[in-house]
């Protein structure tokens, strides 16, 4: 089956997004835009993981409605920190393979900031490279992607507050970044032009 998804989504808890967001509503315009496969959006928020946990969770870990439509856990957070003497701001994606694995991702982050405060909550003295590492502390199969990765101030690349390589930001951590997003900033062919992105699925 060919997927074509939307790994970037978020929900009513998440700043300057629509208060009547539902998965009812995310499975429909999914429809309508010829999408078959959407990230959950915003797992790390309390609310939010309560209305996931009503999905079904088959044995892959994949959730799905009640329609069978399909849904992979996703949340996006804010790293907000110094490295190599600037101030650096970078939104990265979180894939993980199910609840259970969520579920530790939550307790971990909650530990450096409050995930009630937003659905893409905000972590200052949080680098890119320890992200990785907690991650990993988890569990190896969970995926972190730089998020809209050209956006001016808070994007891996970005103008204002980013890095000007993959290897800049991630350091050793490198390794374990197997995609950026492109975001509306750029598009495929843009980032095809950068040979440092050759070996970097993009989404």
């Amino acid at each position: 089956m060919k997927l074509i998804a939307d790994l970037h989504i978020h929900s009513r808890y998440s700043r300057a997004c629509s208060k009547d967001l539902s998965f009812e509503k995310l499975e429909k315009y999914a429809g309508i835009k010829g999408l078959n496969l959407l990230g959950t959006g915003d797992f790390t928020h309390p609310k939010w993981m309560a209305e996931i946990k009503k999905l079904n969770e088959d044995s892959s870990g994949i959730l799905k409605t009640d329609s069978d439509f399909m849904f992979v856990l996703q949340t996006e957070i804010a790293n907000i920190f110094h490295q190599e003497g600037k101030l650096r701001k970078v939104h990265n994606i979180i894939l993980a393979k199910d609840i259970a694995i969520a579920e530790q991702i939550n307790e971990k982050l909650s530990k450096r900031g409050n995930l009630k405060a937003d659905g893409r909550p905000i972590f200052g003295k949080f680098s890119c490279i320890e992200l990785v590492e907690d991650m990993k502390e988890i569990d190896k199969s969970i995926e972190i992607i730089p998020a809209h990765a050209w956006t001016p101030w808070f994007s891996v690349f970005g103008s204002m507050s980013g890095f000007d390589s993959l290897k800049e930001c991630f350091k050793e951590k490198l390794k374990h970044i197997h995609a950026i997003e492109t975001g509306m900033s750029s598009d495929p062919a843009m980032n095809h032009r950068l040979s440092f992105l050759d070996d970097v699925s993009l989404i």
